[in-house]
């Protein structure tokens, strides 16, 4: 008993095409898998290394440190805290109070010392942090606002982003790096503002979707041969 099988030559071309295109697709995911799991090591690794010093961060460039737990000493700024709405899990409005923080040597950098409900937004329903202050933080480059992020309310210093640049010019201060430093779950006085709100979430489905690309080619192969044996071209004899 032998194989004869005569495809046709245009439904071949197309199948051949479209089965290396899902192939090609499903490769590509497995290459994104393991790019997704390099970083992810990375940033658990960051996020466990001992504290660098503020002069080692920023010797390297800002996207290379991000996650890295950074040390601070200096003192705040805390005339000019600003303001990021943001919500809860619960969807309870909370804002992120964004400090300028002078570190020793007069350079400047934004701190997100956590989050302040909003009758906690006045500072003077809270106890500032005065005077010589070391803190520990983790190095973020905030991602840019997006074309539907509401313009800020210049006069209550309310942002709806980590608009870093925005802050930066109405306070007209000049950030040594365009980062925030998201301080550590360390309890300030009084209780307020509640720190440590550092979020390391990424999603990683590339394994799914390249198990659905291998699939759908697989079951556009066997479509490709149940046509043919339904015309009689493909069949043992």
């Amino acid at each position: 008993m032998a194989l004869h099988f005569r495809p046709y030559p245009g439904v071949t071309v197309a199948a051949f095409i479209a089965t290396a295109i899902l192939v090609g697709l499903g490769v590509w995911q497995l290459q994104r898998l393991q790019w997704k799991l390099a970083l992810i090591a990375e940033v658990e690794n960051h996020m466990t290394a001992p504290p660098l010093s503020l002069d080692d961060a920023l010797k390297s460039p800002a996207g290379a440190m991000q996650y890295r737990r950074v040390a601070l000493e200096g003192h705040f700024d805390n005339a000019r805290e600003a303001y990021v709405f943001t919500t809860r899990e619960g969807g309870e409005a909370v804002y992120h109070v964004l400090t300028p923080f002078i570190a020793d040597g007069g350079r400047t950098l934004l701190v997100d010392r956590g989050y302040v409900p909003k009758d906690r937004l006045d500072p003077a329903t809270r106890i500032p942090v005065e005077g010589p202050t070391r803190l520990v933080g983790v190095w973020r480059v905030p991602d840019a606002p997006g074309a539907f992020t509401p313009p800020p309310d210049v006069a209550h210093r309310i942002w709806y982003s980590r608009d870093l640049k925005g802050i930066a010019a109405a306070d007209r201060t000049q950030l040594a790096a365009p980062i925030v430093i998201e301080a550590d779950a360390a309890p300030n006085p009084g209780g307020w503002p509640k720190g440590g709100q550092t979020v390391v979430s990424f999603r990683n489905e590339h394994l799914s979707y390249a198990v659905t690309w291998f699939g759908l080619a697989a079951g556009l192969l066997g479509v490709y041969f149940a046509y043919h044996m339904s015309k009689g071209r493909l069949r043992w004899a």
